[in-house]
């Protein structure tokens, strides 16, 4: 009972940050200078990474479909299927685990370490609100962001696709981008960008709220790290589900 009780109550907290959060971005907004900082510090230095993994993950599905489609004299339709599948799903769901693995659980740790040391406490003191100095500006630069890293993850996954399927399988280049731009429509590509901004709501909001509530000390702040990260990932997988549905 208790622990349904605790679960009840920490869905509650976490929509009312995000409540609160959101209202800042319209009321009050943070200064441009520190969603800049925030966007820098979750877009540019992941870049490379999203980069590398999103070439090696169109390269993996030219390598998977590849002999089924060989069986069937269909090898020209693999443009298409790395295409749809990097848009609709993988990109944006991948994009949003490595996001909470590697800024996600920076901020937890950050916010954490700066609610032991009593810096959220001294922030308040001086009569600044801790949610729109900390919170809203990391909302606002991940919702720009993470659908940025996904276009990034497309577009280098596409290539990835291209540079298997062409110089290892010796599919026709032409074939592979025709087929391409035929089953590929702007539709998917923008819903793989919404379900980012709605993974990027989670990340941040999760990984912020259990920053927030950190306590115990320094290992407080590693299990709010850890959590945070789980909860974000689970998420992030369940909602996948629904949004697919929904969208397409």
């Amino acid at each position: 009972m208790k622990k349904i009780y605790e679960f009840i109550n920490h869905i509650g907290s976490i929509t009312l940050l995000f409540l609160e959060a959101f209202k800042f971005v319209f009321i009050k907004p943070p200064k441009p200078k520190h969603i800049i900082k925030n966007m820098a510090e979750i877009g540019a230095n992941a870049a490379p990474l999203i980069a590398i993994t999103g070439f090696f993950t169109g390269g993996v599905l030219v390598v998977e479909t590849y002999p089924t489609f060989h069986q069937f004299n269909a090898e020209f339709l693999i443009g298409a299927l790395v295409s749809l599948s990097l848009s609709r799903e993988l990109s944006p769901v991948l994009v949003a685990l490595l996001v909470t693995a590697r800024s996600g659980s920076a901020m937890a740790a950050n916010i954490g370490t700066m609610r032991i040391t009593e810096q959220i406490d001294a922030l308040e003191v001086m009569a600044v609100n801790p949610i729109r100095y900390l919170i809203t500006p990391r909302l606002i630069a991940s919702v720009i962001v993470v659908p940025l890293l996904t276009i990034l993850s497309i577009a280098s996954g596409i290539l990835g696709g291209y540079f298997v399927a062409t110089e290892l399988y010796s599919i026709n280049p032409y074939l592979y981008l025709e087929k391409m731009k035929d089953f590929t429509e702007l539709y998917d590509i923008l819903g793989g960008l919404y379900k980012s901004a709605v993974f990027a709501v989670i990340i941040t909001t999760i990984s912020t709220y259990f920053g927030y509530v950190a306590k115990g000390g320094a290992e407080g702040v590693g299990k709010a790290t850890t959590t945070a990260v789980v909860v974000s990932s689970v998420l992030i997988l369940i909602l996948d589900y629904f949004l697919t549905a929904l969208i397409y």
